[in-house]
């Protein structure tokens, strides 16, 4: 394994890093939260004409840069760092490698292209607490579907027109802002159950969005009411298709393990910023005429912060080079990365003494972003056992303790 960047890699890094220095700022990021969008216009419009981000790992033919995973990754470290909040994560590791994945030739040629310049944003429609289990990251999603019976969801039926959709799907990222959904919804009826990707229009006729309040505002979600939409399935048409066909979930859970790969980069970039603030601030805040990070106590506990960001940033960036070559271990670095998140914004908010504990402190958005990636892609510990058993680590009768 060769760990060092490329001279492009550092330079897509460093480029950004001063872009987002520049456009956002803590109150640039808080009045983005408070935009319709949940995010600034202008600033994704700059992601995009400056530095190409949207189409960094989309092939060339498409208008993308031609990168991979990893590039991806390493960018996302430093939107992280800022807590950018973008349709990135949305538009082009959700959604985009789907389209490339399962897309028709006359449907890539169509959407891709506009994704990897920013002027198109999507978003993946699956039920928030299903979004883990239909990327397999935690757990098998062979038995995933979109919906049926009591637990709701979308249904799709095939009529002589084409396809309609009818349900509901919560806690989508983005789901009130982006122009296009792509949206997992059961087919078929009981006897020939299948989950398919359709696309949908986001100003469609019958589609009812609505911004839900999000723990993570840097993550806005949003209720998407379906209600007899018309929709174009992604891929190959035709009716209800066949029963045990699991192309959909195939491609789902190849692209769980690059999701969790770029979200372990983002939240070990989130993670490295908050002990940064929180060294500085140890540094500056005197008790007993002096500074409370020459105390001992308050250096161990630093310490073990900083060991638990770099062992996550090595993880991470293992994870990024090998899935590049086929290897899959995004998951066990994106439990280590949100552990190391949560615990260094947790240190930074006890460490500021009093004005940590404020609502008002941006510690808070950081340790917000911990605990709702754990909830929409975790938590650590079913990511580990998911790692386990796919590794087979422990055999029939075993039990993890």
């Amino acid at each position: 394994m060769d760990a060092r960047f490329t001279a492009e890699q550092d330079e897509i890094r460093r480029t950004l890093r001063e872009l987002l220095h520049k456009r956002c700022g803590p109150e640039e990021l808080r009045a983005a939260l408070g935009a319709p969008a949940g995010h600034d216009g202008a600033l994704w419009t700059a992601l995009a004409d400056q530095l190409g981000l949207p189409g960094l790992a989309l092939p060339e033919r498409y208008g993308g840069a031609g990168g991979t995973v990893a590039e991806l990754a390493l960018a996302c470290e430093e939107t992280g760092r800022a807590l950018a909040p973008s349709p990135l994560l949305a538009t082009c590791v959700l959604t985009a490698p789907l389209v490339l994945a399962l897309g028709t030739e006359a449907q890539r040629a169509e959407l891709l292209p506009r994704l990897a310049a920013g002027a198109l944003t999507a978003t993946l429609a699956v039920p928030g607490p299903a979004l883990a289990t239909a990327l397999a990251l935690t757990g098998d999603n062979g038995a995933f579907s979109a919906g049926g019976g009591r637990a709701g969801g979308v249904q799709a039926r095939h009529t002589a027109d084409g396809w309609l959709l009818y349900g509901q799907v919560d806690q989508v990222l983005d789901g009130h802002a982006a122009a296009l959904l792509l949206v997992a919804a059961h087919t078929g009826g009981f006897a020939r159950s299948r989950t398919r990707l359709f696309l949908v229009p986001g100003d469609a006729p019958g589609v009812v969005r609505a911004r839900q309040t999000a723990l993570d505002a840097t993550r806005p979600q949003a209720r998407v009411q379906l209600r007899d939409v018309r929709a174009e399935v992604l891929g190959e048409g035709g009716g209800e298709g066949q029963s045990g066909d699991t192309a959909e979930l195939s491609a789902l859970a190849a692209l769980g393990d690059s999701v969790a790969t770029v979200l372990a980069c983002e939240a070990v970039g989130a993670a490295g910023r908050v002990l940064e603030r929180t060294v500085e601030y140890a540094g500056q805040r005197e008790q007993f005429g002096r500074p409370i990070g020459s105390f001992q106590a308050v250096k161990h506990r630093l310490a073990d912060v900083y060991v638990a960001v770099q062992a996550a940033r090595s993880a991470a960036y293992y994870a990024a080079w090998a899935t590049s070559r086929g290897e899959r271990t995004g998951g066990l670095a994106l439990a280590q990365a949100l552990e190391a998140l949560r615990g260094a914004a947790a240190e930074g908010i006890q460490l500021h003494g009093g004005i940590g504990f404020t609502w008002e402190h941006d510690a808070h958005l950081y340790f917000k972003r911990a605990a709702g990636d754990e909830l929409l892609f975790g938590p650590p510990h079913r990511l580990r056992d998911r790692a386990a058993e796919t590794a087979g680590l422990f055999g029939a009768g075993e039990v993890a303790v």
